[in-house]
């Protein structure tokens, strides 16, 4: 069984009281549930919160919420904190990003589909790069894959780097990919990761999931097609829309 977890802060620096903006007639966090719900290989979805009002309003509209600890560092530790509060033998957690409220519930799907046979440690998702400027957006991480479609490693910066060819054009050279922020967990991993001390290309990057890999475990990248909307500030509510309706 996979649970799907919508870790959601009320304290975010760039955006207090994030999930609960209206967005079209609805909440974030509202939307993201709605969303979530509709995949078909999530036996429960939840959400995951230190904030009386996010848990109150999630109830309000009968959504599944849980209460977590205010010292999370990570939504990956809120997964944790929530997943053993849940009832039920849940092999995975995928950690849904609570900032993107038109996820497509058949994204998550996909993502869930390579965690059938129960070997995969962890999974992230990951979109083609077409353009010079995604590229080079340090805002965007980049995914270096071996041959099994397993990240060997995660940056800000464009790699690998393309040897006689102008810059402009190195995504004609070569396929990139940029990283696309949903999760997959299996528990046991889950438990361990979270008990990892922070490392020094996380520090340097300021991205988690190099914690993971300078610990040795393997993570599996899913292509997607479906092109994530994040919202990191108010600016990004009429951005979304422009291009949902679009």
């Amino acid at each position: 069984m996979i649970a799907g977890i919508i870790p959601a802060r009320y304290a975010s620096t760039r955006f207090p009281g994030k999930p609960l903006i209206d967005i079209a007639g609805k909440t974030m966090i509202g939307r993201v549930y709605e969303q979530a719900a509709q995949a078909k290989s999530l036996s429960t979805v939840v959400v995951a919160t230190d904030d009386q009002r996010i848990y109150q309003h999630v109830d309000s509209f009968g959504g599944k919420v849980l209460m977590t600890a205010t010292h999370h560092a990570s939504g990956t530790d809120r997964c944790w904190d929530a997943l053993q509060q849940l009832n039920g033998e849940y092999q995975y957690v995928i950690n849904i990003q609570g900032d993107e409220p038109f996820i497509e519930p058949a994204q998550i799907d996909e993502l869930a589909a390579v965690l059938q046979d129960g070997n995969t440690e962890l999974a992230t998702q990951m979109i083609r790069v077409n353009s010079y400027e995604t590229l080079f957006d340090k805002g965007e991480v980049k995914i270096v894959l071996n041959q099994d479609k397993e990240a060997l490693y995660f940056s800000r910066m464009a790699i690998p780097f393309i040897k006689g060819a102008e810059v402009e054009k190195w995504h004609l050279h070569h396929v990139y990919y940029r990283h696309v922020g949903m999760y997959a967990y299996r528990r046991d991993i889950l438990e361990k990761i979270c008990q990892l001390p922070v490392s020094a290309l996380e520090k340097a990057e300021s991205l988690e999931q190099l914690r993971w890999l300078e610990h040795g475990f393997r993570i599996k990248c899913v292509e997607t097609k479906h092109e994530s909307h994040c919202i990191d500030s108010p600016e990004d509510v009429e951005k979304v829309l422009t291009l949902i309706k679009k």
